[in-house]
């Protein structure tokens, strides 16, 4: 089974929305004005990461954001993100913006180990970029475990 990796862009002062400045938030753009010469080096480790990937996790605000940024891009950084499959955690979603989606709505931790079951067993990635998504994950996977270690 494949492994998942999170993988977050957050300020050092816990600011992760609308790093692009393009929502509107008041700490919007905070990415681009604070990455400075280092966004070159965050580039390549990137780029490396997504070349490891085989699928990429979102939500579905995570999927809008991305889609709407990644969708017109080329080069190989941008042929890779498009071209992986997608697994989207959405209770409402009906039609992913994003090419290549699976939307999980049901049992959402059955479905993800369903789809990721027959992926690589070394050196996989499944970047997943919605926080909140991430923690209830977490938790139901750790309540799973206890469950089954009281058995």
């Amino acid at each position: 089974m494949g492994k998942i990796v999170v993988t977050t862009n957050v300020s050092l002062d816990g600011i992760v929305q609308d790093p692009d400045g393009q929502e509107g938030f008041k700490h919007g753009g905070w990415f681009g004005q604070f990455g400075g010469q280092d966004l070159e080096g965050w580039a390549r480790v990137e780029t490396e990461e997504a070349l490891q990937s085989e699928a990429i996790l979102l939500g579905r605000n995570s999927d809008e954001w991305f889609a709407t940024r990644w969708l017109n891009r080329t080069g190989e950084w941008a042929d890779q993100l498009n071209s992986l499959p997608k697994y989207i955690v959405s209770s409402t979603l009906v039609k992913p913006k994003w090419t290549n989606s699976t939307v999980l709505k049901d049992d959402v931790v059955r479905e993800l180990i369903d789809g990721v079951a027959g992926m690589r067993t070394a050196g996989d990635n499944m970047p997943a970029g919605d926080q909140a998504w991430w923690q209830d994950y977490r938790d139901r996977v750790a309540e799973a475990a206890a469950s089954a270690a009281d058995s």
